[in-house]
């Protein structure tokens, strides 16, 4: 299988090897690929734990001087450039963030210990960093991730390229972001790695609950290959009972219906509600496995999987905590009943056990019941409109713009300012570029949809007003002018 270049006309190398990518993920999908590697006894053990490091730096206009023409550079490179401002003194911090898993696995595995970690890097990081040239940074991870001596304790996920939030991204667009994310793992790491990829890291743990928009989320995860989503425990609910998991710390199966009477589902792993940071720099989930026995699941006992994510690189905690609190977790969990272990070797082990995917308990978006509750499958988008309508006007509690790892954040409420612009790059993105079916190899597109991911990027929402606010609306007029220009 030829591999994929990681450039493409200047750009990184995001679309126009479907086929490839495509045929990757089905590789993949046909055998285990952890369970060979594995040296846990999944037999003996009480309990598991997994933990995800989240890693994400935006692209953004600051180049130059002057908005309109700036480059589009990593905000890494903005803070390393400019680190007496605010907090910009962490960037060379941060760069060892992004490298340290690389150089921790080999060390550990060198002392005889069995570490795991999930990674999730988005794609507009993996750009920005090999435009400031930080080699160093995937010349470790590539160690990790290929190299057969270390490859069983690293796990990615997959995830939006350029960090867009379900909820308010439109679907095609963020298939597009998906399939974005594959071809530049690939093209970074190789398709054989790419195959290994099986479970899907959302930004800001955002979960669609409108059931169109939760029907089409789960869909293209399923249509991209991905066996499993990372979920939080407050954004879904038990289809019976509108309550919330149960026994979260197994394996659960998200089914996602929507109006026209269609149904989708996909494995979930439940993260656990929390502050993340804090939470896996002192390795609580591994304190809280060490507390647990194993659990009944259809007729089977089974070791409960302790799962946690949180941002690789933000904060002090885990900037300067983490790296000594994993290192002495490893090194006592590793041979124990309670050991790490990322959540693909876990489910592997969990099926050649005999549990079967139908045995998984059913999770559903949040608030769904009440939807479902008085509506009639297949009525329709319109009827589901009005269904919700009513609800909303009966519970002003109630809404419709998914959950997230806050959610006292709407994603969509209060961002008309930069919403707008999103959502006008988007239309013209997909009347003049994919309704006429423009191949994607071709160099037009790639620049065009670099620049719509780009713009759709969740920290031009999150922090609402201000700079980011004008990056956001900056980004997309060059999106806009880019396709106006070249369609």
């Amino acid at each position: 299988m030829s591999e994929l270049p990681e450039y493409v006309d200047g750009l990184p190398n995001i679309c126009g090897s479907e086929s490839l990518v495509e045929a990757a993920m089905r590789a993949g999908r046909d055998r285990p690929v952890y369970l060979p590697e594995s040296r846990i006894d999944f037999g003996r053990i009480r309990a598991a734990c997994a933990i995800a490091l989240h890693m994400h730096q935006p692209l953004i206009p600051a180049g130059g001087g002057d908005l309109g023409t700036a480059a589009i550079i990593s905000n890494l490179q903005y803070m390393m450039e400019n680190q007496g401002v605010g907090d910009n003194h962490n960037a060379p911090v941060f760069h060892w963030c992004y490298k340290r898993m690389g150089e921790f696995i080999p060390q550990l595995i060198r002392e005889g210990h069995e570490p795991r970690v999930m990674l999730e890097y988005s794609g507009t990081l993996f750009h920005g960093l090999r435009a400031m040239g930080l080699h160093d940074v995937f010349d470790a991870l590539g160690n990790v991730t290929r190299n057969p001596d270390y490859r069983r304790a690293v796990e990615w996920l997959g995830c939006p390229w350029g960090h867009a939030v379900a909820p308010s991204t439109p679907a095609q667009d963020f298939r597009l972001h998906v399939k974005a994310w594959q071809h530049h793992f690939a093209a970074l790491f190789g398709l054989e790695a790419l195959g290994r990829v099986r479970g899907f890291s959302p930004s800001e743990m955002a979960l669609p609950n409108h059931p169109d928009t939760a029907y089409d989320y789960v869909k293209t995860l399923v249509d991209c290959g991905f066996q499993w989503v990372l979920v939080q425990e407050h954004t879904v609910e038990r289809p019976e009972s509108g309550g919330g998991p149960e026994q979260k710390h197994l394996p659960h199966r998200l089914v996602c219906a929507n109006s026209r009477g269609e149904s989708v589902s996909i494995i979930a792993i439940v993260k656990t509600q929390g502050s993340d940071t804090k939470l896996v720099a002192q390795m609580q989930p591994y304190y809280e496995a060490r507390s647990l026995s194993r659990w009944d699941l259809a007729g089977k006992s089974v070791p409960p999987l302790v799962t946690q994510i949180a941002d690789g690189e933000n904060g002090g905690v885990m900037m300067n905590e983490f790296p000594g609190k994993y290192m002495d977790s490893v090194r006592e969990a590793s041979g124990s009943d309670t050991p790490l272990m990322n959540a693909t070797e876990y489910l592997e082990h969990l099926f050649a056990s005999g549990v079967r995917e139908s045995d998984l308990p059913l999770l559903q978006p949040l608030f769904q019941k009440r939807i479902w509750d008085r509506f009639q499958s297949g009525g329709g988008p319109e009827r589901l409109e009005a269904v919700i309508a009513e609800l909303k006007k009966e519970d002003g509690r109630f809404h419709m713009e998914g959950g997230s790892w806050t959610n006292d954040i709407s994603w969509v409420r209060g961002y008309d300012n930069v919403l707008g612009p999103m959502e006008k790059a988007s239309s013209q993105f997909y009347e003049k570029v994919l309704k006429p079916g423009v191949a994607s190899h071709e160099q037009r597109f790639r620049n065009a949809l670099y620049h719509l991911m780009c713009s759709q990027t969740s920290c031009y929402r999150y922090w609402g007003q201000g700079l980011w606010t004008d990056y956001g609306r900056e980004i997309c007029r060059r999106a806009s002018a880019i396709i106006d220009a070249d369609f």
